[in-house]
């Protein structure tokens, strides 16, 4: 991969409105401030849509912006959990994104699990393959993904960073929180204590997302 520039844009995308919301009260709060001085580019949170062709879409358009060239870019936002143990609220750092139509490699995992630690104490952050699907997956389907090597499953991520690579060579990476789990399945985000509880950690991780990004602009030695 080409090094990026001194100072890059860094293009982070989620699905739904309250995703955008947890991660726009995350922007304000006194904790983000030095991370955003230091991100190394201007930052976009892009609300794409519910879906992976609402995805692909939003984000094909968004990185045709010239304020946007050579982007990084981030999916993340609530995702269900595969694994047995997961909870809501613990944190999914996606080793590759997959889909039918293929798989996108993700970049400087290593980093992100360690700055998630530190900017969310206390979470447990599971690394692994983050698959693709185009509905919300409940059930025997779970169980049925969770045998191909998948520890969790959203609608957007795969279309999101598959988009994002056909369009130019760039880093991508996929961070979820997990909302429903195997054992905690729920019927409507924010109904229940897990979506709160992944709102807040949502709202948390920015810091981390920002040193991802800054991390991608150091010269390698």
């Amino acid at each position: 991969m080409n090094p990026q520039p001194a100072t890059a844009p860094l293009l982070i995308a989620c699905a739904l409105g309250i995703e955008h919301l947890a991660l726009r009260t995350g922007f304000q709060r006194p904790a983000a401030e030095p991370y955003k001085r230091g991100a190394g580019g201007p930052v976009t949170v892009l609300r794409t849509g519910m879906g992976p062709k609402a995805a692909e879409r939003s984000v094909t358009r968004a990185l045709t912006d010239p304020a946007l060239y050579g982007a990084a870019v981030l999916a993340t936002g609530f995702c269900a959990g595969l694994a047995p143990g997961m909870h809501p609220g613990d944190l999914v750092v996606a080793e590759e994104t997959r889909d039918r139509r293929g798989t996108t490699p993700c970049v400087a995992i290593d980093l992100l699990v360690k700055e998630l630690a530190r900017a969310v104490p206390g979470r447990t952050v599971h690394t692994g393959p983050l698959t693709g699907s185009d509905h919300v997956v409940r059930g025997q389907e779970r169980s049925d993904l969770l045998a191909t090597g998948a520890i969790a499953v959203d609608m957007e991520s795969a279309a999101t960073l598959l988009s994002a690579v056909r369009a130019g060579e760039r880093p991508v990476a996929a961070v979820r929180v997990v909302v429903d789990a195997p054992e905690h399945e729920l019927v409507r985000i924010g109904t229940v204590r897990g979506g709160i509880s992944a709102f807040r950690v949502l709202r948390s991780v920015l810091p981390a997302f920002f040193e991802w990004h800054r991390s991608l602009l150091l010269p390698r030695r």
